[in-house]
């Protein structure tokens, strides 16, 4: 029986290599918007962060996504991702 690849991505946050499942994505959308893909295959720019309410903290204080996105990222979309881990 042929092993199956595990696809591994990086947080942006922690710079962590981790299987993709461990991870949550958020995306720009072509249109601009962004949001957050936990079907992981949206159309756009990704970055993706570690499973962890103080990696989101440390991603909103040091506008890691800003950067990545290259938009300003709402503070919703943070508040969304604590809800997620609620």
């Amino acid at each position: 029986m042929k092993v199956r690849k595990i696809p591994m991505r990086t947080c942006v946050v922690t710079r962590e290599k981790l299987p993709k499942a461990e991870l949550i994505r958020v995306v720009r959308t072509p249109e601009g918007n962004v949001v957050i893909d936990e079907s992981g295959k949206a159309n756009g720019r990704g970055a993706y962060l570690k499973k962890d309410k103080e990696v989101f903290l440390k991603a909103k204080k040091s506008k890691v996504l800003n950067r990545m996105l290259e938009v300003e990222v709402p503070d919703k979309v943070f508040e969304d991702l604590n809800d997620l881990l609620n």
